[in-house]
């Protein structure tokens, strides 16, 4: 009876969740760059967050469809 306690994250998950931990701190630094009073302009209320998003998916996806 092997009792091996193993790391549930493999290399290439670990690798997909900080990409997307990095693409969601780009995200909210766009969303700073904005130049249009509390941030209603197109980098502060479209692409930022729509780039927030895309980081938040990436690691999502990262956990629940890798096969081992």
């Amino acid at each position: 009876m092997e009792n091996s306690k193993k790391f549930p994250l493999d290399v290439k998950r670990i690798y997909v969740l900080i990409t997307g931990i990095i693409i969601m701190v780009i995200g909210l630094f766009i969303m700073t760059l904005d130049k249009e009073p509390f941030g209603f302009g197109l980098l502060g209320i479209t692409l930022g967050p729509i780039i927030v998003l895309i980081g938040v998916f990436i690691p999502i996806y990262s956990l629940f469809n890798f096969k081992k």
